[in-house]
């Protein structure tokens, strides 16, 4: 019998949500963008204000829900209310931002339920351009706190990359399935 899974992607502005959940959704795509105007934080025209939201059917039936919650922090009462049905969390990190690590461990602590439960991956967005390019700085970070999970380095414009983010937090659910509270 197929699933369904509710998926966050969570991250700073411009690590790449929205043109993740653009990649991997078969349905056009829900957006809620507004005017950018934080130009300090990040250069973009637009900005997520409250959420994306996209699906995909994966192969064996199984339907995916993809909500992409604001970078922006004075947006997180979104998360808050995205984060209810989730079964867990992407969260991409902007490697080419000076904030990178900062912003890491700010999400770390805005989602640490879902990282406690080992229902969460973390993908490392333009490190191409980036600070660090590689996950071994990020994926220290995360041992650092006991933390045992997944790192990827992943273009969120690449759709084989995005299932493979996608496909590792799946496998998680399956190996660790969350309880009912």
């Amino acid at each position: 019998m197929p699933k369904e899974y509710v998926v966050l992607f969570a991250g700073p502005m411009g690590a790449g949500k929205t043109t993740a959940i653009s990649t991997l959704s078969e349905t056009p795509v829900v957006r809620t963008e507004a005017v950018n105007t934080d130009r300090g934080r990040h250069e973009k025209a637009s900005t997520t204000v409250a959420l994306d939201y996209g699906e995909i059917t994966l192969d064996q039936g199984d339907k995916v829900r993809l909500y992409g919650v604001p970078g922006q922090e004075r947006f997180d009462f979104m998360w808050r209310i995205l984060r209810e049905r989730a079964l867990g969390v992407v969260l991409l990190i902007d490697d080419a931002s000076a904030s990178a690590m900062a912003d890491l461990d700010t999400y770390l602590t805005a989602f640490g339920d879902f990282f406690a439960q080992s229902r969460a991956v973390v993908g490392i967005t333009r490190a191409d351009v980036g600070v660090q390019r590689s996950a071994d700085p990020y994926q220290s970070r995360l041992d650092e706190r006991g933390l045992a999970l997944p790192v990827f380095v992943a273009d969120a414009r690449d759709r084989t990359q995005m299932l493979t983010l996608l496909s590792a937090l799946i496998v998680l659910f399956e190996l660790n399935p969350p309880t009912k509270e």
